[in-house]
Order: C-alpha cells, then sequence, then structure tokens
C-alpha cells in the first residue's frame, strides 16, 4: 500500500509542478506591449504627446533609430509646443480608441519677421516679406540641445530612454540636430501585468508531496525487506555475526559483534536519498519571484502628511526643483567661465539687470587693476529653497536660494526667462543674513503668483519698497517710512552708516577746509520683482543706488582720487575741479507681509557693488 501512495504523490506532485511550470512559461503570455511609430513626411522635430505614452499603465520605454545622434527631451505638452510656435514638426497624438494619429503642424508664428505666415510684419515691403521668407528657409533650424525649457534631456546613438513614467500633461520631443529630419523609427514600449499567483503554491507544493512520495517509497522498501525469508522452519543453522568489512590490517576476517556498521551504511543510504529531494527542491524554490505568489498582505497605508493645494486656477509651476538645479548649474559655470576671461558679452548670456551691470564694472575695474577683489561666485549646490513663479506665459522667474557648505553662508537669485527660446537668466543676486527667517513658502511642486509692481494688496507696493527704503538710509529715524521697515535686524544700514562714516573721515582728512562729501541714496533703475508667500506677504527683489557726491568749497581747490584706485578708473580722471560722483549698486531682498498683519516689511539679503563713478560736469 506505501507503494500505491508514493506512486500518487509522485503523480500528483509532476501534474502541480507541470502546471506551475507552465504558468510561468507558455501560458504567461507576452511581458510588454509594443507601439511602433513610423512617419513618413520628413521634418526637424517629432512631438510624441502625453496621451500617446500613457495608453498602456505602467512605465514606457522609448527607443529612436536612425543614422548620427539622437535627441529627446521631456516636459510639459505646452511649453513645448510654444516652443515649436515658429518651425514645422510632427505631432504625434491618439485618437482616444488606441490608435495613434501623425500631423504635420505648420509654424504659427515667423521667428524672423515676427509675423504669421499668412501677414508679414508690420511695415515690411512684399519684396522684403519674400527675402525674409526665403532667408528664414536656407537658415539652419535651431537646436534643441540645452535649452532651459525641459526637464530633462538625452542624446546618444540608438536611443533608447527607459524607464519613463511622464504624465499625460508631458510629451517627449525627438530630434536630430534640429536641422536635419527627425528620427522616423520610434518605439514606445510598456511592461504588461502577467502575475501568476498559483505558480508559486502550485510548484512548492508539488516539491513537498515529490518528497512525501519519496518518504513513502523508502517506508515501502524497508517494509518488503523486513517481510523476505522463509515461511518454514528448516534445519538449525550456526550462528554467525556480520563480518565487518571496515577493519584493516591484520584484524581483517576478525568477525565483529558491533552493529554500528550496519546502521551507519544504512543511514549513508537514507541521507543520499533524501539529498536529491531537498536539491530539486531547493532550486524550485529559486525560481520563483514575488509576483507568483498571491499577495495576502494588505498593501502598505502611507503615512498622512501635510498637504498644500493650490488656488483654484493658479497656473502651473515655471519649474521643477530638478530643473531650477541644471539651469542654475549652467548659470553659474558660465558666470564663471566670463569671470576669467573677463567677457562681458559672455556674462550678459546668463546675466542681466543689477546683476549684469553689477559684473560689468568688475570687468572693466579687473582689466586696470589685476589686484581688484573678485564677486562672490554664483553658488548653485546645494539648491535648498526653489520657489518658481506660477505662470504658463512669458516672462517666467524663480527665486532660489543656495548655501555654500565651505563659507557657511546662502544666496538668494531671481532668475527669469525672457521667452520659451531663452535661457534663464541671473537678475537679482544677495547674500542673506546669518539670522534671516524665511516666510512660509509655496512648494516648489505648486509655485506662487507674481505680485504686480503696483499691487494695493501689501502694506506697501513693490515699485515702491525702493525709494521707501532709499529715504530711511537718507533720514532715519525722520522718515516718513521709518516704522514700516524692520531696522533693528538690518544689517544693510548699518553697514552703509560704518561706511559712510569711514569715508567721511578720509575725505575730511585732506579736504575738510577745501571740499565736501554728500551723500545719497535712491531706488535704482531695475524694475523690482515680486513672488507672493504663503501667508499672503511677498518676497521682493529691488535695486538702490548709493550715491558719493565729492565737490570743491573753494574756487582753487581740485578733488583727487588718486588714492582711490577704483574711481580713477571708471572716472578716468585722478583729479578735477568739479568734482567726482561715485554711485554704488544695491541688490536688495524684502519680505514684506499682507495688509492687516501686524509684522514689518523685514530685510532677509543684499549685496553691494561699485557701479559707477564720474567727473561732474
Amino acid at each position: 500500500m506505501r507503494f500505491v501512495w508514493a506512486v500518487a504523490a509522485f503523480v500528483l506532485a509532476t501534474v502541480m509542478i507541470g502546471a506551475g511550470i507552465a504558468q510561468r512559461t507558455i501560458f504567461q503570455g507576452p511581458r510588454t506591449e509594443t507601439t511602433a511609430i513610423s512617419v513618413e513626411e520628413e521634418t526637424p522635430y517629432l512631438l510624441i504627446d502625453g496621451a500617446v505614452l500613457n495608453q498602456m499603465p505602467g512605465t514606457q520605454t522609448l527607443r529612436a533609430q536612425a543614422e548620427g545622434d539622437i535627441f529627446a527631451s521631456y516636459g510639459r505638452t505646452a511649453d513645448m509646443e510654444f516652443w515649436l510656435s515658429d518651425t514645422t514638426y510632427t505631432h504625434v497624438t491618439s485618437t482616444g480608441d488606441g490608435e495613434v494619429e501623425i500631423v504635420v503642424v505648420e509654424p504659427e508664428v515667423d521667428a524672423i519677421a515676427g509675423a504669421t505666415p499668412e501677414a508679414p510684419a508690420e511695415g515690411a515691403a512684399p519684396e522684403e516679406a519674400a527675402a525674409d521668407a526665403d532667408a528664414a528657409a536656407d537658415a539652419p533650424g535651431r537646436s534643441p540641445v540645452g535649452s532651459d525649457l525641459w526637464l530633462d534631456e538625452y542624446q546618444q546613438k540608438d536611443l533608447l530612454i527607459a524607464p519613463l513614467q511622464l504624465p499625460a500633461e508631458m510629451s517627449v520631443l525627438v530630434a536630430a540636430d534640429g536641422t536635419a529630419p527627425a528620427p522616423s523609427r520610434v518605439t514606445v514600449t510598456w511592461p504588461l501585468q502577467t502575475s501568476t499567483p498559483w505558480a508559486g503554491p502550485l510548484i512548492v507544493g508539488g516539491a513537498i508531496l515529490m518528497a512525501i512520495g519519496v518518504f513513502l517509497y523508502i517506508l515501502g522498501i524497508r517494509h518488503a525487506r523486513r517481510k523476505r525469508g522463509p515461511r518454514r522452519k528448516g534445519l538449525p543453522l550456526p550462528v554467525t555475526e556480520p563480518i565487518d568489512i571496515a577493519i584493516d590490517g591484520d584484524d581483517k576476517g576478525v568477525i565483529s559483534s558491533s552493529p554500528a556498521s550496519r546502521r551507519a551504511v544504512a543511514s549513508g543510504r537514507r541521507a543520499f536519498a533524501v539529498l536529491p529531494v531537498v536539491a530539486v527542491s531547493a532550486l524550485l524554490f529559486t525560481g520563483c519571484s514575488a509576483d507568483a505568489w498571491p499577495q495576502l498582505a494588505p498593501s502598505p497605508t502611507p503615512s498622512p502628511t501635510a498637504t498644500v493645494i493650490a488656488p483654484e486656477g493658479q497656473q502651473a509651476p515655471a519649474v521643477t526643483k530638478a530643473q531650477a538645479e541644471r539651469i542654475l548649474t549652467r548659470v553659474a559655470s558660465t558666470v564663471a567661465e566670463a569671470d576669467a576671461a573677463l567677457d562681458g558679452n559672455l556674462a550678459e548670456t546668463r546675466l542681466e539687470g543689477a546683476a549684469l551691470a553689477a559684473r560689468d564694472t568688475y570687468y572693466k575695474l579687473r582689466a586696470t587693476l589685476p589686484e581688484y577683489p573678485a564677486p562672490a561666485p554664483i553658488l548653485s549646490k546645494p539648491l535648498e529653497i526653489v520657489l518658481p513663479q506660477a505662470y504658463d506665459g512669458w516672462p517666467r522667474s524663480v527665486i532660489a536660494v543656495a548655501d555654500d557648505e565651505e563659507s557657511k553662508t546662502s544666496s538668494i537669485m531671481v532668475l527669469t526667462q525672457k521667452d520659451q527660446w531663452a535661457d534663464y537668466k541671473l537678475a537679482y543676486v544677495g547674500s542673506l543674513e546669518a539670522s534671516t527667517s524665511l516666510p512660509d513658502l509655496a512648494p516648489s511642486y505648486i509655485g506662487a503668483p507674481a505680485v504686480e509692481p503696483d499691487s494695493p494688496f501689501l502694506v506697501m507696493q513693490p515699485d515702491q519698497v525702493a525709494a521707501a527704503y532709499a529715504d530711511i538710509i537718507n533720514q532715519g529715524e525722520a522718515s516718513i517710512y521709518y516704522d514700516l521697515f524692520e531696522v533693528e535686524s538690518d544689517q544693510l544700514r548699518t553697514s552703509i552708516a560704518a561706511d559712510r562714516d569711514r569715508r567721511l573721515a578720509d575725505f575730511n582728512k585732506t579736504a575738510a577746509s577745501t571740499g565736501k562729501l554728500e551723500f545719497s541714496s535712491a531706488a535704482g533703475p531695475q524694475a523690482p520683482f515680486a513672488l507672493q508667500t504663503v501667508e499672503s506677504g511677498a518676497i521682493v527683489a529691488v535695486n538702490i543706488n548709493e550715491i558719493d557726491t565729492a565737490t570743491p568749497t573753494v574756487v582753487e581747490a581740485v578733488i583727487k582720487v588718486a588714492d582711490n584706485p577704483p574711481v580713477k578708473t571708471l572716472a578716468g580722471a585722478d583729479q578735477s575741479p568739479t568734482g567726482f560722483e561715485t554711485t554704488y549698486s544695491d541688490q536688495v531682498f524684502f519680505y514684506v507681509p499682507g495688509p492687516g498683519s501686524n509684522e514689518k516689511i523685514r530685510l532677509l539679503g543684499y549685496s553691494s557693488d561699485i557701479l559707477d563713478a564720474r567727473v561732474l560736469p
């Protein structure tokens, strides 16, 4: 009967193991689903819509094949369509029923003539419009490499991007170099859910049954051996003992009375019989992955976190944090290269406004004064705070705070992108005060709307902050704006006052009886910039100019600046009978509370640089 049960266990084990293996092989089906995109008409760009990428659930794998290097990037669909608005491109979309639709899109904007294709630029003659159109057709296309608009980009031969997991509102741009035709063979692949939850239990259960069958088979053999022998009583035989074959040497052939050897041999045989079963079971276990088992445990529930909800109708943030890090790294690298070469044209590709004006002055001074101290480098990593403007159009901006781990200082910056084809440029930069506490800011994935310069929804309009602060510098407590600003922790006013006292003392050493030195402050020429904070306040960046005017008080006197090399270099003279005017530029960041707040306008950070010097007429 034991043999019968053993054979039944073997048969059932074979069926179970075979069924489990079949689920993982011939019955499993395909592991991926692929959609091929074949483009017949040649265009320099191929835009694959997010709806195509999300036809199937799960991550996406994109592959493009063509001769030479292939470029691919992804970003918000609206941004990419704006970037392509002045050129012809192929748009791959989904019809909604799983079919792929390929459409060639003609340009909406003529980047050269500044008009739609149907209407030439205002005031342009027909001949000029035709010439511009011919020049545009012959001109090389715009390269997509390195645009600040992309969330990420890739460039390689036989392009393969895996894994992607883009939402429906994002798209992928594929191109060669912006001039040559884009790759015409592109595939998008998704993994399929091919879990076989009963394969593991079947294989393991079959292995256990096979082990039981082996055990029953061994018991059957043992039982059969015990039942062998004569059933009738025969002649008496002498009692014999088993020969111990394990004894060597002189003792060989001596009869042993110990049964230990027989037990050892039998035990060895049993161990040998069980070993293959254990080995086979181990092999079966190693072939079962997680998707071959039923998921009996409930899915883990994430811990609740504070949720920040974007206001209804708010537009998308200008950049992501990863995108801001990449942009700021490019800005820092370009500015560092420009500083080393004293190249103002190169700096202008990544700087504008007050930041560019300060750098241009430095290049003029450094060309004549090799020992003139270099400005602080642009910090890019680690990026601690990113507050992008929530805006779908242009220009769009972002406020960023980066730390310098060596000097234990932080920089606050404003970067602006003029249009969809432009790079982000650094417009304002300042050092944060050591004890600065920033107001509550929206997370980077939500962003914040910009505050208009003349907005009345703050305790002071952004376009009035620079003039009000300059008035406090000039008049101190006598200023009508004095009580609106937090002055106790204001290090900028303290440093300005100390610097003016030092310069006045130096001037009076030689010119107290023949000249005078006057100080004044005023709002600078750069426009203010403001982004809203969580509590309806705003971070406001402004430009303030400090002006020193040295003039003679007697007719025969002259003002000399020979001992002031920066002023002498910028003014182009070392003395003047009419005097000198020196301008310093301050880039200042404030927190301006919302209406009804008990807080005061608070200084966050600043930077000061000499801007210009001239001989008075």
